[in-house]
């Protein structure tokens, strides 16, 4: 993290003094420290002004919202397993506090979903409820299905979205796959908590499974990764067909079918996810054993969508992962859109993948196979995570 400039807090006589007395200029100057957790903590051990500054509740929002672009990668979820810190100390910050806690004790219950924008969706396992829940501030909006949906089922993905401007309003898109013998179709709904009521359902054919396909499934939404944010539009993975993308544009409130190079799922041991590409468009990450290829998707002057593939390496010669003893691939394990950061595991352990910097960092070691949603958010001193509000506290190398 960077450290702070040696500014002392009352210098009467010296030049660059007077500046620094006025408040909203200081706070301006605060405002623009980095968004790991551990900045604003160390601001606030400078002096007393600089420790009122940083705690008042209206500066941590605006903390947050000054940085909510480029958020740091806090942590990760397993669907099933547990809760991870993904940074380094000083900024690391227990898992402990990313622990949902809820008044009637159901939190053991809740299924997540996925996250994103600091923002947390689940499906609750018995009863037909959502929850949106935002581990930094401890804020959390539970609400009924949309009609259409019958049950909130395993079948059920969509993502949850922050308002423009707005750290308190959100949207939810949910997404199902309606299946029967004569077609296939994606559904879709969205809440807004500013209204609180769901939309009217909108529905795409998906294409039907080819009848020479060796895959048993008909088309579906594949649950097991989140969906991605690429501009204004919601993209999420489509397996039991060749291959495919269901993506859902927020502006026009539509779904539609983006189809990918026919042979990805024909190269034998490969997986795939939606991601940002280095453009700003939609792309793909492509992995066969310790193969990758980063595709993005063109469009021409005609408005002709084409593939083109971008960089390709090949990750056993860019790093040295024989020591490791590992099951002979690689598997993608999850996403994180705003930290280019792709999750990847082998029979014995879990990675990180940065995708600009091509660092590859290993996480632990672990035999369990799970999916990995990352937890991208700003942690602003003021704001205690799990829903205290009790200052800035330095966070321990633990």
């Amino acid at each position: 993290s960077t450290a702070l400039l040696p500014i002392s807090c009352h210098h009467p006589h010296s030049p660059a003094a007077p500046p620094l007395e006025d408040d909203n200029l200081l706070s301006e100057i605060l405002l623009r420290l980095p968004s790991e957790p551990s900045s604003l903590s160390r601001a606030s051990l400078v002096c007393k002004r600089w420790f009122g500054l940083v705690s008042d509740p209206g500066f941590s929002r605006r903390f947050r919202l000054h940085h909510r672009r480029n958020p740091p990668l806090l942590a990760f979820f397993d669907k099933f397993h547990g809760i991870y810190s993904a940074m380094e100390p000083p900024n690391r910050v227990p898992e402990g506090r990313f622990s949902l806690q809820l008044d009637d004790g159901e939190g053991a219950r809740f299924l997540l979903i996925g996250c994103h924008q600091g923002l947390v969706l689940s499906r609750h396992r018995l009863l037909n409820q959502l929850l949106v829940w935002d581990p930094v501030t401890g804020d959390q909006h539970r609400f009924a299905r949309p009609l259409g949906f019958e049950t909130l089922g395993p079948s059920v993905h969509g993502a949850v979205l922050r308002a423009a401007g707005d750290v308190h309003h959100f949207q939810v898109v949910l997404v199902r796959t309606e299946i029967s013998e004569q077609h296939s179709r994606a559904i879709a709904s969205v809440y807004s908590s500013e209204t609180g009521i769901w939309g009217n359902l909108m529905s795409t054919p998906l294409p039907p499974k080819a009848s020479n396909s060796l895959l048993l499934f008909p088309p579906r939404i594949n649950t097991v990764f989140p969906g991605v944010q690429v501009g204004d539009s919601l993209y999420w993975l489509l397996s039991g067909i060749t291959a495919g993308i269901l993506e859902f544009d927020l502006g026009r409130q539509s779904l539609s079918v983006i189809h990918v190079p026919v042979d990805i799922y024909a190269r034998g041991s490969s997986h795939f996810t939606v991601m940002r590409a280095d453009d700003g468009g939609l792309g793909f990450f492509f992995l066969s054993r310790f193969t990758t290829q980063l595709w993005k998707r063109k469009i021409d002057s005609d408005g002709v969508a084409s593939w083109v593939m971008g960089r390709t390496f090949e990750i056993d010669k860019l790093f040295s992962l024989n020591s490791l003893k590992w099951g002979g691939v690689l598997t993608i394990r999850g996403f994180a859109e705003d930290n280019n950061v792709v999750f990847l595991s082998t029979a014995t352990s879990l990675f990180m993948l940065q995708l600009e910097s091509l660092q590859l960092k290993k996480l632990f070691d672990t035999t369990i196979v799970g999916f990995y949603h990352p937890f991208e958010s700003v942690y602003a001193a003021g704001t205690g995570i799990g829903g205290g509000h009790g200052g800035p506290e330095l966070l321990h190398n633990t």
